[in-house]
């Protein structure tokens, strides 16, 4: 099978869904009870948290995989180090801008609610000499992602590059033998036993230096996407499968619900959990069900949206600053939306609504039309191309300038 060349629509589809997962995810977090989060709501809705608790298994994963792919693309018409370079300037510049800037006004409505008195002015200062959050107030929140997938991107770049050359398809061959029949659900097995030795020695925690289970997790995602991606038959694949990568879906977190909701988890039950097979038979059904729902939507992906529409180029512009902005905005509107009497709810609707809007109008009232703000946001440059000159009747007539906006970088 030759080598796909263009960008798949289905691939942009599936990424938009998933950053509209996060953010319905990160809009409801202070109404739920289960997680720690920067401000929570008096009154919590335990089904919006069992939502989120399904959202959770393969929201990141999925954000993971699809950023494979976009390396591959990217990486196709570029050498290593053009691309490390394209990767310092989209991702590192955003996440230093973020880090000082987006991220601050975070841990500010978090101190506010902790009883800090001053005003931001005030607060700004400590943000460079008390510390790391928790106990300080220096962080990069949400903008972990960014961090990892630009490391990750970075070290893996020479060893992308080389798999995608002749020989390196000659080396890498055996991947296409697994697009035959079942095959392809082996890809899942070193992730799943990674998982589920290391959770336990090794919980998530976003700092990146004591992220260890983390890192192997996400790291397979990442690869897993790119080489799919590079060995289109595994594509072709998991689209013929879409109905049995649907059925380990369901049937997987069906159990995990059912262990949970009937307090059967191994936690709760085994005297001595790190010692008993239980326990790690239990963990393993996390990695199991991402990579199923990921393997589903990629699958059903494939079939229905690789199609392109006027709507998704749009869309495709605004993710990335919107994925960076989007916590910031949440948490402010959240800190307000909690001193109201109005129903759980109401809130997270209120929330999630003009959460989106002030996003969008910030989009685009200060970063789309401005060079230097599309620069911070990860954004490429506009471009302005000066039509031909033409002559009607003898005069020469120069034609306006036409102002060309380009696509913006995706999160990947």
């Amino acid at each position: 099978m030759q080598p796909v060349s263009t960008r798949q629509a289905y691939l942009d589809w599936l990424r938009i869904l998933s950053i509209l997962a996060v953010f319905f995810l990160h809009s409801s977090m202070a109404f739920v009870a289960e997680w720690e989060w920067h401000l929570k709501n008096k009154e919590t809705s335990n089904l919006l948290m069992e939502f989120n608790f399904w959202l959770g298994r393969f929201r990141m994963p999925l954000l993971f995989f699809i950023s494979g792919t976009v390396t591959y693309f990217m990486l196709k018409s570029r050498t290593t180090g053009n691309f490390i370079g394209l990767r310092f300037r989209r991702l590192f510049i955003p996440l230093l801008f973020g880090i000082l800037v987006i991220v601050p006004p975070q841990v500010y409505m978090e101190r506010l609610a902790q009883g800090f008195k001053g005003n931001f002015a005030d607060f700004y200062p400590s943000v460079f000499t008390s510390g790391v959050y928790p106990a300080g107030n220096f962080s990069w929140h949400h903008l972990w992602f960014i961090v990892y997938l630009f490391l990750y991107d970075i070290l893996l770049a020479p060893a992308f590059k080389w798999s995608m050359s002749e020989r390196g398809k000659q080396r890498l061959s055996f991947f296409n033998k697994l697009a035959s029949r079942k095959w392809i659900y082996l890809l899942i097995v070193p992730s799943v036993i990674a998982y589920t030795a290391m959770n336990l020695y090794f919980p998530e925690t976003h700092d990146l230096i004591h992220d260890w289970g983390r890192h192997v997790y996400w790291i397979f995602f990442l690869i897993t996407g790119f080489t799919c991606i590079n060995f289109p038959a595994l594509m072709d694949s998991l689209e013929r499968n879409r109905r049995i990568s649907l059925l380990l879906a369901f049937l997987s977190i069906i159990l995990i619900y059912y262990l949970r909701w009937n307090h059967m988890e191994p936690y709760q039950v085994i005297a001595n959990v790190r010692s008993d097979w239980r326990t790690y038979a239990y963990i393993a059904l996390y990695p199991l069900t991402a990579w199923s729902w990921i393997f589903t939507a990629i699958g059903y992906g494939k079939r229905y949206l690789n199609k392109k529409h006027r709507i998704q180029n749009y869309i495709n512009k605004t993710v990335y600053p919107f994925y960076i902005l989007h916590q910031t905005i949440i948490v402010v509107v959240v800190f307000y939306v909690m001193r109201t009497s109005d129903t759980v709810l109401s809130k997270f609707v209120f929330t999630f609504i003009i959460s989106f809007a002030l996003i969008m109008c910030i989009y685009h009232l200060f970063i789309r039309p401005y060079s230097v703000m599309r620069f911070l946001f990860g954004m490429k440059p506009k471009k302005k191309e000066i039509k031909p000159v033409v002559e009607t009747g003898g005069n020469t007539v120069q034609e306006k300038t036409v102002e060309i906006i380009q696509p913006a970088i995706q999160i990947s």
